[in-house]
């Protein structure tokens, strides 16, 4: 990462396995609350932690109207629309595989974008790191999972992970360019109270907003909020303000993979050879994107 502090060259290791732990996470606070119900509670208590960290830190705010407006849109695509575009579509009937291998193109379109919204240039290298990464995505998935899908019943649940796609994608590119600078405390503040009033008329109208306040679900709840919405945001936004969007982006390959060994490791799931050999072309992938310190230099 161009001008980062030594200690930020773990930064992506740590983040991968953070990140990729939300989806266990996920996974084991679902069936106790509705998709929407679950994540107003889990910006609720962000927002609750973060705002007593910023009071005992004394964290400095924004400092004007314009940056409070950059933060909150980059926060309600980053958080608003990418989780709760893949909460939906999955409670709504879209097979796990085909949700990661849809959110998967995220690198891709990110790579994309960066050159002509950040100025950033991804050398021929890195386009095949990308493009390897991408297909261990594909290789993992269709081994693990399979890849089949129903437009017509699916239809609603593919087109929220495509906004979940877009808003993560967005997301990425608008905090490196408009967010950099965020106080990542304060900030959080900001982005996870937007989301959560967003997110309350959404749950109030569309669910029941019944929770099942049982031992897993305040673990998942707990979890999710201290170890994705603080530490792996607080890694992913620092990382973006050090480094390239292009380049941190990559390492997303890595999580439906991630997550699978830890489904393994935890819940004794079988991981099939195939499954195994994408793991190994993504990790190829993403080391090809980052070979080099500079990565993806700006024009």
């Amino acid at each position: 990462m161009i001008n980062a502090p030594a200690w930020l060259r773990l930064a992506p290791v740590c983040f991968v396995f953070l990140w990729s732990t939300g989806f266990i996470g996920s996974r084991l606070g679902a069936p106790f609350a509705e998709p929407f119900t679950f994540l107003l509670w889990r910006f609720t208590f962000a927002v609750l932690l973060l705002t007593a960290v910023s009071a005992a830190w004394r964290t400095p705010w924004p400092r004007s109207g314009s940056q409070y407006r950059h933060i909150a849109v980059a926060g309600l695509l980053v958080h608003g629309c990418y989780l709760g575009g893949v909460f939906f579509a999955i409670r709504n009937g879209l097979p796990v595989g085909l949700a990661a291998l849809i959110v998967g193109v995220q690198p891709l379109l990110t790579a994309t974008f960066a050159g002509p919204l950040l100025g950033e240039r991804v050398r021929p290298l890195q386009w095949l790191g990308f493009a390897l990464g991408f297909a261990g995505v594909v290789v993992f998935v269709a081994s693990r999972y399979g890849i089949t899908f129903d437009i017509g019943a699916q239809g609603p649940a593919i087109v929220a992970c495509l906004v979940a796609l877009l808003g993560i994608t967005g997301g990425t590119l608008y905090q490196k360019r408009f967010c950099s600078e965020m106080p990542l405390v304060s900030g959080g503040v900001v982005q996870y109270t937007v989301c959560a009033v967003i997110y309350l008329p959404i749950a109030y109208f569309g669910e029941t907003m019944q929770v099942q306040w049982t031992g897993p679900f305040v673990f998942a709840l707990a979890w999710l909020v201290l170890v994705l919405s603080f530490a792996a945001i607080g890694l992913l936004y620092t990382m973006i303000r050090h480094g390239e969007s292009a380049r941190i982006s990559s390492f997303f390959f890595l999580t439906p993979p991630v997550t699978a060994v830890m489904g393994w490791v935890l819940f004794d799931e079988a991981v099939a050879p195939a499954a195994w050999a994408g793991l190994a072309l993504t990790a190829a992938g993403v080391a090809l994107v980052a070979r080099r310190t500079k990565g993806v230099e700006a024009n």
